[in-house]
């Protein structure tokens, strides 16, 4: 610093010349114009996002707690559970592993997590850093590489084995059931109570949600409701519910179709079609459905 004031004292022409070569040039005025234009119209765009979250938050809270209710997502849990593992004892799936050659790797716990569709990896993930050194941690670079792919590599022949084990520890089971929450239950719930969608609604999008994910593309949860959407009006802007959850069932199960030809779409077809026909809009119990030929019911 000290030169620099050196040369600006002993230089005094020089240092109107720095001035003038400092200046901004029109075009880089326009630039700089263009840039704080654009900052101000993301941080309108982000105060404006932030007041209608907050909005929707406070036209929540003063709604019924639906799907949320403590009874009614133990129910959640016992119908998805028929359609995954055949029973109503949901809780004995968080052990659960397996692949059922669909393309996603492994699928394990308590809503199918895959080592394939990125969800499996943010679990063991968020696991780890409340968890450091679990049975899991370790193949934490083989699911990164295995991420988006079928491939087994670096898993075999040990992971099968630790997701297990650690299945048994509580602090693994409460990772699943957090997961689940943030990423499927609490998203399709407040989605379905702003589409002023009911407690059948509710579960009809968190199953959605589970199955097909939380991504927009064409059979996502959300490309679906996109969808569902040209054919039917929400009951939120004054459509029949009915016939918007009837809408949508219809996308869903060309859905899974078009994912597998010969898909079993009981889940749709003998469980959730049959609660709407009935209209069983808030999901009472006492409640009797099929998956897979198999007759559930709960008192």
């Amino acid at each position: 610093m000290r030169k620099v004031g050196l040369l600006f004292a002993a230089v005094p022409v020089l240092i109107t010349a720095g001035v003038y070569f400092l200046a901004p040039s029109d075009s880089d005025a326009s630039a700089q114009d263009r840039t704080s234009v654009e900052q101000l119209a993301r941080e309108e765009a982000k105060a404006k996002a932030e007041g209608e979250s907050a909005a929707d938050d406070k036209a929540i809270a003063a709604l019924p707690p639906g799907l949320a209710a403590p009874a009614k997502k133990e129910l959640a849990q016992q119908i998805v559970s028929t359609s995954a593992i055949s029973s109503l004892d949901w809780r004995s799936s968080y052990g659960a592993i397996e692949d059922p050659g669909d393309g996603q790797g492994y699928t394990a716990g308590i809503v199918g997590f895959c080592t394939g569709t990125h969800d499996l990896l943010v679990l063991v993930e968020n696991y780890t850093k409340a968890h450091p050194g679990n049975g899991l941690a370790r193949y934490l670079p083989a699911l990164r590489k295995v991420d988006g792919t079928p491939s087994h590599e670096g898993l075999d022949p040990g992971f099968v084995a630790a997701w297990k084990a650690e299945a048994k520890v509580p602090a693994f089971r409460a990772a699943q059931d957090a997961e689940r929450d943030n990423v499927y239950f609490d998203p399709a719930v407040r989605m379905a109570k702003l589409d002023g969608l009911g407690t059948l609604g509710q579960f009809i999008y968190y199953d959605a949600m589970i199955y097909h994910g939380p991504d927009s593309s064409p059979n996502g949860f959300y490309g679906m409701r996109e969808r569902a959407l040209k054919k039917a009006g929400l009951p939120s802007g004054g459509g029949d519910e009915r016939a918007y959850l009837d809408a949508f069932l219809d996308v869903r199960r060309a859905a899974m179709l078009a994912k597998k030809p010969n898909a079993d779409t009981s889940r749709i077809d003998t469980a959730q079609r049959r609660f709407l026909e009935s209209g069983n809009l808030d999901l009472r119990t006492p409640l009797t459905w099929q998956v897979y030929g198999e007759t559930f019911r709960v008192p």
